[in-house]
């Protein structure tokens, strides 16, 4: 079991930036794979991004060039940097984390991650 906690939301102007983390404890993060998704109100969660353990990584098309995610195993984290903030990337921002094998590719759906955070609530102002 691994326990996954998200921080680093807030209010943002348009153009901003903002670094979410994903602190894992419980077991280590380096057995997992991790994805960031993220559900505004009214609409259903959506993907934004994963990195598999050995970091291959995967991005929604609308957030291509904009966000970076990154993992540090040994801070038991993972990030998801997100720049040139829009007022549709307002949103409850969500990392969730799945047992991986190294050489799995990035996974898309949230049905295949077994373990998620709490969420952090980020708003971009136009």
């Amino acid at each position: 079991q691994v326990r996954l906690v998200e921080s680093g939301g807030g209010l943002v102007q348009a153009g901003g930036s903002l670094r979410l983390s994903c602190a894992a404890s419980g077991r280590t993060l380096r057995e997992f794979a991790v994805g960031w998704f993220r559900q505004a109100p009214g609409q259903e969660r959506e993907f934004v991004s994963a990195i598999t353990r050995n970091g291959n990584t995967a991005y929604a098309d609308s957030m291509k060039g904009r966000f970076a995610v990154s993992r540090d195993n040994t801070k038991n984290t993972a990030y998801l940097q997100m720049n040139s903030l829009k007022p549709e990337d307002t949103a409850f921002y969500y990392c969730a984390a799945r047992r991986a094998i190294v050489t799995e590719s990035p996974q898309t759906q949230a049905g295949s991650y077994a373990y998620w955070g709490q969420g952090t609530q980020v708003t971009v102002s136009s």
